[in-house]
């Protein structure tokens, strides 16, 4: 049973993902625990990439409310919610669900924010581009050796609320220690939503993922 619902999920995540390279606009899946400050990162990053010119939106998923949906739209992006409804991750088809709302061909981004949850969205690809597992200062250097799976199906590994770090007494060492042991050659951007630091990094790399997207599709 298990195996079937997985199947079909990646099955509708390459056709996703053939639609996305199609459409040109560069889809990255944020996956964390709870609490570890993925809105206020996609917050932030949102809009300065609409400060910058992009066009980007975003899909927020939780199990209920629209709380992060809201907080999100003050970037000028357009936000829409998918609530679960209990379930531990987004899957496929529910990002298929929602996509008709917009001409994806207008967009340059698309953010997905999954449920909080370091279990169950390792196992659903979501058409994305880029998969970013965050990992905030106040969790502990060990997470990524206690859930190791969520961080070896991800590309790129975020360390939150980094002006936080002397306050939790944050072994930074030990972390990347940690995601290393996990996922050799990970990239890994150590950053504060808060103070800014780090957000540069950050908005090189979505760009440069982008460019080598657009590059990569242009040559097939």
């Amino acid at each position: 049973m298990r195996a079937g619902i997985l199947k079909k999920n990646d099955e509708l995540a390459r056709a996703l993902r053939q639609r996305f390279e199609t459409a040109g606009v560069y889809v990255v899946n944020l996956v964390s625990s709870p609490g570890t400050g993925k809105t206020a990162l996609l917050e932030r990053t949102m809009r300065e990439l609409v400060a910058g010119g992009s066009r980007v939106a975003a899909l927020v998923g939780d199990l209920e409310t629209d709380n992060d949906a809201r907080r999100l739209a003050r970037s000028g992006a357009d936000v829409q919610q998918i609530n679960t409804h209990g379930r531990c991750h987004l899957e496929a088809e529910m990002i298929g669900d929602f996509l008709d709302a917009w001409d994806l061909s207008q967009l340059d981004y698309l953010f997905i924010e999954n449920v909080g949850n370091l279990v169950c969205p390792s196992s659903y690809d979501l058409g994305e581009a880029t998969r970013v597992v965050l990992l905030s200062v106040t969790e502990g250097e060990d997470k990524p050796l206690k859930y190791p799976t969520i961080f070896n199906s991800a590309d790129v590994a975020i360390i939150t609320k980094m002006d936080l770090a002397e306050a939790c007494d944050f072994d930074a060492a030990a972390a990347r220690a940690s995601i290393e042991a996990v996922r050799p050659g990970m990239q890994i951007v150590p950053l504060s939503s808060k103070s800014g630091v780090g957000m540069g990094a950050w908005l090189e790399l979505l760009d440069a993922g982008r460019r080598d997207m657009m590059a990569a599709h242009a040559h097939t």
